[in-house]
């Protein structure tokens, strides 16, 4: 090929390419700005409701936890702390030998000096020693053991719950998550279905977990200790409940 020839065509190729040149960068700057995948964007135009559902179970407080103990006054601190063993020993004695007693351990033991206070000059009149235990029973025998445990020498009951067999509370913990899940859907229709929306399928889902209640006890703690050869003291367990929530994230 000639010079000639070459020279005329040089200027012919850099005028194309000089039209060619803002095409390619529009399309290039076309894509830098938009970059994302059609799928991706579909996915983040995706319309979602959020709904919180909740269940609850009850079933039977069936057990009892009890914790109560033996409380002497005295002169000495050698006195009341052999009263308190004493009379201890024939409460252990007592729970240990009863089949429906469980879970028994000692809860608390102290020995303390009290004092007169009088003319503003703190003085040892004496010394008081408390020795308590807790333990657990089916809640149709808590009334009756616990009449047992302060004729036995027991002077204080500091308290008593009720709550439901472990197994139960297990079985109860699954349903209450089922029914959660359940009533977050039903929420959701009845929200879309307002609306005129129709539920699609579910993109997100939250487990906030079950726990169970326990009842509130309906008990008078110092009747046993006051007329307990009197009558029986009366127990009421009640139920306990168990309640769950779950979180849906639903497409519509």
């Amino acid at each position: 090929m000639s010079r000639s020839q070459l020279a005329v065509r040089s200027p012919l190729r850099i005028a194309s390419f000089r039209r060619v040149l803002p095409l390619a960068i529009g399309l290039l700057s076309l894509t830098m700005i938009n970059p994302v995948h059609p799928a991706f964007a579909q996915e983040q135009m995706l319309r979602t409701v959020t709904v919180t559902g909740q269940g609850t179970e009850s079933l039977p407080a069936t057990q009892a936890r009890i914790t109560l103990g033996v409380e002497v006054q005295g002169e000495t601190a050698e006195a009341v702390q052999a009263e308190v063993a004493r009379r201890s020993n024939a409460v252990l004695s007592l729970l240990q030998a009863r089949n429906d007693v469980s879970k028994l351990q000692t809860a608390g033991l102290y020995l303390s000096p009290t004092y007169d206070y009088s003319n503003n000059t703190p003085r040892i009149t004496g010394y008081t020693a408390t020795n308590t235990v807790s333990f657990e029973v089916p809640s149709d025998q808590a009334g009756a053991l616990m009449d047992e445990v302060v004729r036995s020498g027991a002077t204080r009951i500091d308290g008593i719950s009720f709550m439901a067999d472990e197994a139960a509370i297990a079985e109860a913990r699954q349903r209450a998550i089922e029914e959660a899940a359940q009533n977050a859907q039903v929420q959701a229709d009845a929200v879309l279905s307002s609306l005129g929306f129709t539920r699609r399928e579910i993109v997100g889902i939250q487990v906030n977990g079950a726990q169970a209640i326990p009842p509130i006890p309906l008990y008078g703690g110092e009747r046993a200790l006051q007329d307990a050869a009197a009558s029986p003291t009366p127990i009421v367990g009640g139920e306990q409940e168990v309640q769950a929530t779950v979180t849906l994230q639903i497409s519509y």
